[in-house]
């Protein structure tokens, strides 16, 4: 089954949505927005942005894409992801199963049991 496919303001995205996209984004949102026709037949443009549930597109201008990250506090001056902030964002949503110890055990020891 499909994503559900959403289109969204920047600023009505919830807060653990935003700082996701800026994990996708470290370097800012005007170089990776994207044209679409709406249903209205206008030409917008948009960040495209994907999570487990859904396909978002952020509509935004390039404008809109540039000020937001001016304003951002997450950001440097030079537009980019600061590293704590990053690393921040990394630690609370990082998929791996960090917490999971690696087993000591030699592949050489192990037996097929279903080999009988």
């Amino acid at each position: 089954m499909s994503k559900p496919r959403v289109i969204k303001n920047y600023e009505k995205l919830d807060e653990a949505v935003l700082e996701q996209i800026k994990l996708s984004y470290p370097e800012g949102f005007s170089g990776n927005l994207i044209r679409f026709t709406d249903v209205d037949g206008r030409l917008t443009s948009a960040l495209p942005f994907e999570t487990e549930e859904k396909y978002y597109l952020i509509r935004m201008t390039k404008t809109e894409a540039i000020q937001i990250i001016d304003e951002d506090d997450d950001y440097d001056d030079d537009g980019n992801l600061l590293d704590d902030v990053r690393d921040e964002y990394a630690d609370k949503y990082d998929d791996d199963d960090d917490d999971i110890e690696a087993a000591d055990i030699d592949p050489d020891e192990l037996a097929d049991d279903d080999d009988d």
